[in-house]
């Protein structure tokens, strides 16, 4: 379980190359073991120029990228993995983990301990996990009370001597970076217990473990009887150890509510010490696939000090919290829009904060709005083109909620109006946050530490985004 290569690429659409690589790091060692690996199938990592170049094309984010490719774009080279294969060289470099979050392209190269002909399943990939492992700690790290560019920077210049801590000679050591950080600015201290080398300290005080659990439902509705809604579940669960001792061995043991969804595609963390191979052996990228396991879901571990992502995992569950129907009707410089949303009977209608995002993009700032609600506010937000409908802490009686209205746009100013490849004309989506229930739990007091959550109730949903696709 190694990488060969990491990058951080940040991409800026408008200029030459649209995009620059920010951080990159190769590991020679590992690559003479790819070398070996593969065999003939071996294609050796490029420079930072033509790595940059195909894998803006592969993620079609190159501005002048408008042809049909295909090799990229048939229907038989649908990705649904976040893993590529790059042309390079008349060669095809796989595979390559990759996504872009906040303008911030985060790629690797994981190593694989075979040869590449013909390819292996993913599954079997066991440097994969670990790939994104260390690039969801590169994000946590760079984005973790970042208020500006300035502290971005100085973040960056902290990233090579962090990996030289947590990701030696391309193994993951400890994907929580700050650990890191904080044993480099404390590596002076003494500690009267042996410490392992990813643990910064100990903690002295209430033995407590606190845990929420994090979902995000993705839902496209169509409101057409001969077209099928689809929603995907994408969730995490989210862990804070405040335990005495050097190595304190604590197990979490998630299950599922009476009929709840098994959870799928579970990518944990590396402080985990064992997992049951059903647990990860569950996936959804094969429809035919029946590994489906119910549980309970039981990680042994020993926890870094700081806040840390236990698992990532996926669920098919049998509907969206919220149903929706977004209508867009375009006239000259005017929108008009209409929203009608409806919770769903098994949620529990009490939330912390419920309210909905409706961005328009590739167009002005907001000049003019008339709108009718029925439950709730709307905040206008004019040169982020950007309404916002504050719903409240929970339905009315009915679980059905309306707005309507017009959007008038003024002519675009500046580059810095919100732009996005999708939604254009009657494209668009509605993004609601909401919280429902946060899973903590406290007193833990014997060595060998034991915690299980019950998700009897909803978990805490903090995003769940409605798309209209104008269909033709």
């Amino acid at each position: 379980m190694a990488q060969r290569a990491v990058w951080l690429i940040s991409h800026e659409p408008g200029t030459p190359l649209c995009g620059t690589v920010r951080f990159s790091r190769r590991y020679p060692t590992v690559e003479k073991r790819a070398k070996v690996f593969n065999g003939a199938s071996y294609v050796p990592v490029p420079e930072d120029g033509p790595f940059l170049k195909a894998l803006l094309f592969e993620l079609r984010l190159l501005d002048d990228d408008k042809d049909f490719s295909e090799s990229r774009d048939s229907c038989s080279h649908i990705n649904k993995t976040s893993i590529y294969a790059l042309p390079v060289g008349g060669e095809e470099l796989w595979p390559v983990v990759a996504f872009l979050k906040n303008g911030m392209i985060y790629a690797c190269v994981p190593l694989v301990e075979q040869t590449l002909s013909p390819r292996p399943p993913l599954i079997s990939i066991s440097g994969i996990s670990q790939g994104f492992e260390l690039l969801f700690g590169v994000q946590g790290f760079l984005y973790s009370g970042q208020k500006n560019d300035s502290e971005l920077n100085t973040k960056l210049i902290q990233l090579p001597d962090l990996l030289l801590q947590a990701c030696p000679f391309g193994t993951l050591l400890d994907a929580n970076l700050q650990n890191s950080l904080d044993s480099i600015n404390f590596a002076s201290v003494t500690h009267p217990q042996k410490q392992p080398t990813w643990k910064a300290g100990t903690y002295k005080g209430k033995p407590q473990v606190s845990i929420s659990i994090t979902e995000k439902v993705k839902s496209m509705q169509y409101d057409k009887q001969d077209i099928a809604d689809t929603w995907q579940v994408i969730g995490v669960v989210t862990c804070k150890c405040d335990l005495e001792g050097s190595m304190p061995n604590v197990t979490i043991s998630l299950s599922l509510p009476t009929n709840g969804s098994p959870l799928q595609d579970i990518l944990v963390h590396p402080c985990v010490t064992s997992l049951d191979s059903a647990v990860l052996t569950s996936s959804s990228i094969d429809a035919a696939d029946d590994s489906a396991f119910s549980g309970p879901y039981k990680f042994p571990l020993t926890p870094p000090l700081e806040s840390f992502n236990l698992c990532y995992y996926t669920s098919q569950v049998p509907v969206p919290p919220i149903l929706g129907f977004y209508q867009v009707k375009e006239e000259e410089v005017q929108l008009k829009i209409t929203v009608n949303l409806k919770l769903h009977e098994s949620v529990k209608n009490s939330f912390e904060f419920c309210e909905a995002h409706i961005p328009f993009y590739n167009r002005g700032p907001v000049t003019h709005v008339e709108y009718k609600v029925s439950f709730g506010q709307l905040e206008v937000f004019r040169e982020k083109s950007l309404l916002i409908w504050i719903i409240g802490q929970k339905f009315p009686k009915s679980m059905e909620i309306s707005l309507s209205g017009t959007v008038t746009f003024g002519a675009k100013s500046h580059e810095k109006q919100p732009f996005d490849q999708i939604c254009i004309g009657g494209t668009a989506y509605l993004k609601l946050h909401f919280r429902i229930l946060d899973y903590t739990l406290t007193g833990c007091y014997a060595d060998q530490h034991s915690v299980q959550v019950f998700a009897s109730g909803k978990p805490k949903i903090s995003t769940c985004k409605l798309y209209r696709f104008k269909l033709t």
